[in-house]
């Protein structure tokens, strides 16, 4: 499968992204981890309202593989979960940067966004790892 990685987004070592959304700033996993993990059968998420810290946990999910945790590129406040990738854990799969996003929040420190690595960058990253 040929990963892709939108130019708006910026995505953290830990392979979650942040950008723009709706109301503030979307969190989700890019396409690389959401091809790692494979089957994707359950996600598990914050509530709205909750306090996230940059580089902390904030959720988990399951695949047929393995469990993995989630963490937060951003400090922030939960504002959206995306409910129906809970309710089908399969949208993360089929669309990342799309239906399948986590949550949006506002950013606490907004300029954390400007610490993570850009588009460019993460796939150099993830060439050299290869």
């Amino acid at each position: 499968m040929a990963l892709s990685f939108p130019a708006e987004l910026r995505y953290a070592d830990s392979h979650e992204y942040a950008g723009p959304g709706t109301a503030g700033m979307r969190l989700g996993l890019s396409a690389f981890a959401v091809d790692q993990l494979g089957d994707i059968v359950f996600v598990e998420l914050p509530a709205v309202g909750e306090q996230l810290e940059r580089g902390n946990r904030f959720g988990t999910v399951e695949s047929v593989k393995a469990v993995e945790e989630i963490y937060a590129p951003l400090s922030g406040t939960v504002l959206a979960v995306n409910q129906a990738v809970i309710d089908q854990p399969e949208l993360l799969q089929h669309d990342p940067y799309g239906a399948g996003w986590l949550l949006e929040i506002t950013a606490s420190e907004p300029s954390q966004f400007d610490d993570l690595i850009d588009a460019a960058s993460y796939t150099t990253k993830l060439e050299g790892a290869a």
